[in-house]
């Protein structure tokens, strides 16, 4: 059977470019809140503006859970960064295992988030 060795370096380049694609999720939704603004001015109904306060409410959640993310993946490179002071290039089987689970966590917020936008999308079809 053969081994597959894993550098810290490999972990480093996925979490630069899941720090990339949270700043751009929280941009995003800078973007999404100003829209929803546009929205609030033009309805009174109950209803739309029910809906308006359910996405301003994922806003938040998902702003939290980007947030935790983000700190996770922060932890984990102090981690790495820490083997590789002692000059050891291969992640033992703790951080290998801790990377793989941040990964199934951002693949699981990618789901969620894309959801969001495309419910988001539609309701903004809807309004405006």
């Amino acid at each position: 059977m053969e081994t597959l060795i894993i550098q810290n370096s490999d972990f480093h380049f996925e979490h630069k470019q899941w720090e990339r694609e949270l700043l751009f999720w929280e941009d995003e939704l800078k973007s999404f809140n100003n829209r929803l603004e546009e929205v609030v001015k033009r309805w009174t109904n109950h209803s739309v503006l029910a809906q308006l306060e359910h996405f301003q409410n994922q806003f938040i959640r998902q702003k939290e859970v980007m947030d935790t993310l983000q700190h996770d993946i922060n932890v984990h490179e102090t981690d790495m960064a820490q083997h590789d002071k002692k000059s050891e290039t291969v992640l033992n089987y703790d951080l290998a295992k801790k990377h793989f689970m941040l990964r199934e966590r951002m693949e699981t917020q990618r789901m969620i988030y894309h959801d969001l936008k495309k419910e988001l999308f539609k309701f903004l079809t809807k309004q405006m």
